[in-house]
């Protein structure tokens, strides 16, 4: 399988189009990029060989599936730039969260500081944890170019934990300055919760160059990696001591051999936060991907490259549209370069255009009154003017 120049992924047919035919990527305008990729060929693949491992080796099929389920640790840790990063998996980001929360003294420390932005894993979580009496401080999400200095002007001693989106769900926008925030966090001794879910594999994240080796961070899969649910992960910071309440027994499989003393007993780092039993046919799916992505030469940063083309391509085509603002407008607060993989336009009847697109065969999102156009490196430059074409038709409809 060759390497693949980007500039080949804008052309009709796109370059790897036929590597998504189960998806048939290349007959659809899928611009639901940011929130469920399609999944290369390959995953299928792999899933099929998750039931034939079990299959053949019955209960002994671990050691294989422990064997993929490195391999994609081993995938995060590329994409967070730290290849000695403590990775913990898990089904999705809410357990692992949890299982974070549950470790934090929060009877101590009954403080959380947060944005009023962020994706619901955090949203609903912190607003239960508020009804149940636990302080939850809401900085405003924008503008994003001052939020890690204001949310930084709110930690003290008496927070246990800041949790921020390092790209913003709702707009793209990309937070510039975590680093700073850690660093503010370090000096309370509180916790910092990064979400990379909407960064990584679309815009390239490092732990060591944003100054981020004392957060957590927690991402997934479903979106711009292409690995389809089940794989979410932890990133946990180097000599980390916590004791999550919510624990699994895969937690101590490190300790086994330590003495008994009474207490429960914990693995190092990441494996703190380990859960318990799980269906490894997503890490078979999600490794299959990973290697994909690395014969094809699909680099985060070459992604990126893609993507900000992509949003070009959707950005040009809308503004082209020459739409009254009063009806559907283009989110100008950032430049194209500072936001991630999709295209945010905010319209009153966002719902509305949302349901006649997918009608007129494009796929997108809408959150409140922004739509959202995510791209996707599989999708030719002509089908993404073609779902132009069909949005400025619809608007003209949806205000007549």
């Amino acid at each position: 399988m060759t390497r693949v120049l980007p500039a080949s992924l804008f052309a009709n047919p796109n370059a790897i189009a036929a590597d998504y035919s189960r998806f048939g990527v290349a007959d659809r305008m899928l611009l639901s990029g940011h929130s469920h990729q399609a999944w290369p060929d390959c995953g299928f693949e792999g899933q099929q060989k998750a039931w034939l491992d079990a299959a053949e080796l019955v209960d002994r099929k671990w050691e294989r599936a422990f064997a993929k389920a490195e391999r994609v640790r081993d995938g995060w840790r590329r994409l967070l730039d730290e290849p000695d990063a403590e990775v913990a998996l898990g089904a999705n980001t809410h357990e692992l969260v949890i299982r974070l929360l549950s470790a934090l003294p929060l009877d101590q420390r009954p403080r959380i500081v947060t944005t009023d932005g962020e994706f619901h894993t955090l949203r609903r979580q912190f607003d239960r944890l508020e009804e149940a009496g636990i302080e939850i401080h809401r900085v405003a999400a924008e503008p994003v170019d001052t939020l890690a200095a204001r949310l930084a002007q709110e930690v003290d001693a008496r927070t246990a934990l800041v949790g921020v989106s390092c790209v913003m769900f709702r707009s793209a926008h990309i937070v510039p300055n975590l680093g700073e925030l850690a660093t503010a966090c370090a000096r309370q001794g509180s916790a910092l919760l990064v979400d990379s879910y909407h960064a990584l594999n679309v815009v390239p994240f490092s732990v060591p160059r944003q100054g981020l080796e004392s957060a957590f961070v927690v991402g997934g899969g479903y979106k711009y990696c292409q690995f389809g649910e089940g794989n979410c992960f932890l990133r946990v910071p180097r000599d980390c001591d916590l004791r999550p309440v919510i624990t699994g027994w895969y937690a101590e499989f490190e300790a086994l051999e330590e003495k008994a003393d009474g207490t429960v007993k914990y693995g190092r780092g990441a494996g703190r936060f380990a859960g318990a039993t799980y269906d490894p046919t997503a890490h078979y799916r999600a490794a299959s991907v990973l290697d994909y992505f690395e014969e094809r030469g699909l680099t985060a940063e070459v992604l990126r490259e893609v993507s900000q083309h992509q949003v070009g391509v959707l950005a040009d085509g809308f503004d082209a549209l020459d739409m009254d603002p009063r009806v559907i407008a283009r989110d100008r607060s950032a430049p194209l370069a500072n936001t991630a993989g999709f295209l945010a336009l905010r319209a009153e009847q966002a719902g509305v255009v949302s349901e006649a697109l997918f009608e007129r065969g494009v796929a997108n999102d809408y959150r409140d009154d922004v739509l959202r156009l995510g791209p996707a490196p599989y999708l030719s430059d002509s089908q993404l003017r073609a779902a132009i074409e069909i949005l400025g038709e619809i608007i003209k409809d949806v205000n007549s």
